[in-house]
């Protein structure tokens, strides 16, 4: 399975300052079998290509302790008029030694990709954030990319 090129686009690690405003659900599955969900940014995932991503997520969440013991997870993003639905295969990497930014590292392989849009309606916008400080934020996203790609 492989990604949109719209997905792709928001997600190539690229030209963050106009993704800023973009959140997407990174959703997983909770040790007593209820479904979690997590706020995740184009600075905390990266498409390596159209079919694998790596993941940077804070060490010792809900989700990546999920993503630890299940080793799977599903990423919604809405983006320019559709709903992406991504099931991920993720394998830990792991936190870098010696990093700006000391974050859990997911590889993960897209398994499942569906795009929705509804026939009687646009889809207008998904999650919209606005960040306090975007000048510190983009840079930490641009210096986690990096060193998540490690």
């Amino acid at each position: 399975m492989e990604l949109s090129d719209e997905l792709y686009e928001l997600l190539n690690g690229e030209n963050l300052e106009n993704k800023q405003h973009e959140a997407m659900l990174l959703m997983t599955v909770t040790e007593d079998g209820w479904p979690h969900n997590a706020m995740v940014s184009a600075g905390e995932v990266v498409a390596l290509d159209k079919e694998n991503l790596r993941l940077a997520l804070w060490p010792g969440t809900t989700t990546t302790k999920n993503c630890i013991r299940t080793r799977k997870a599903t990423l919604v993003a809405v983006y320019k008029g559709r709903v992406h639905y991504t099931r991920l295969a993720v394998s830990p990497l792991g936190i870098l030694e010696g990093t700006k930014h000391p974050l859990e590292r997911f590889s993960a392989k897209i398994e499942f990709y569906k795009e929705d849009q509804a026939k009687y309606a646009d889809i207008t916008s998904g999650i919209q954030i606005s960040l306090k400080d975007p000048s510190a934020v983009l840079t930490r996203w641009k210096e986690t990319i990096q060193e998540t790609l490690r």
